[in-house]
């Protein structure tokens, strides 16, 4: 008989760690959930809001790790985090990202947040980064914390000018043009022109080949 990999999947009694993944993205949540559970060691639940994140908690449900989204309804920046870690049943609490600048996420970490996992992680990263924080270690993403400088020089990015970076970073999360523009607090045809732009500046033809480029040159 084949021996199983992965203690928590054999006979033992390991209970799962559970985790509270609340953003507003569908994609993320279900993806995550997806990953996180096939790994066979963790129960997960996903809600769209801080409110109903919150609601579960006050209820009376326990979790290992919550999981928030730092740009969600309700979390009012570092506010919803403070609210959240105050809750006896959220064992531990992270804040995750796809915009926060790093000077968010030093706030964050030294509020003592389990981690601040960005969003522009590997899906096997990501899972690495949640089973850490569940287990009590703080996961620090070092190379997100580098200053700008640290990135200055970066052939593809010398074209794009700051807005055109922001957007395609949001191209390589996968979001919508509508999504870019709530982000960015800029109108949805205003990010179709800077699409158009980046498009032609790095040599794209359409949204995946213009999150590969970056990507490849190892921009996010």
């Amino acid at each position: 008989m084949t021996a199983n990999p992965n203690p928590r999947t054999a006979t033992s009694r390991l209970p799962a760690l559970r985790v509270l993944i609340a953003d507003d993205h569908d994609l993320l949540r279900d993806t995550l959930k997806l990953f996180l559970e096939g790994e066979g060691e963790f129960e997960t639940v996903t809600v769209a809001s801080y409110s109903e994140a919150e609601a579960l908690v006050q209820g009376g449900e326990v979790f290992d790790l919550v999981l928030l989204d730092y740009s969600m309804p309700g979390m009012n920046e570092l506010e919803g985090f403070a609210r959240m870690s105050r809750l006896d049943r959220a064992r531990r609490v992270a804040v995750i990202s796809g915009t926060a600048s790093p000077e968010v996420a030093e706030k964050v970490l030294a509020a003592g947040a389990a981690g601040f996992p960005p969003k522009t992680l590997s899906a096997k990263s990501l899972v690495n980064a949640v089973r850490f924080m569940s287990m009590g270690e703080q996961y620090a993403p070092l190379e997100f914390l580098r200053t700008a400088e640290e990135k200055d020089g970066n052939p593809l990015a010398d074209r794009l000018s700051r807005r055109e970076m922001e957007v395609l970073e949001r191209l390589t999360q996968g979001k919508s043009n509508k999504e870019i523009a709530r982000d960015l607090d800029i109108r949805e045809p205003t990010v179709k022109l800077h699409v158009k732009t980046l498009y032609r500046k790095i040599g794209a033809a359409n949204r995946t080949q213009a999150a590969i480029f970056a990507k490849e040159a190892g921009l996010f």
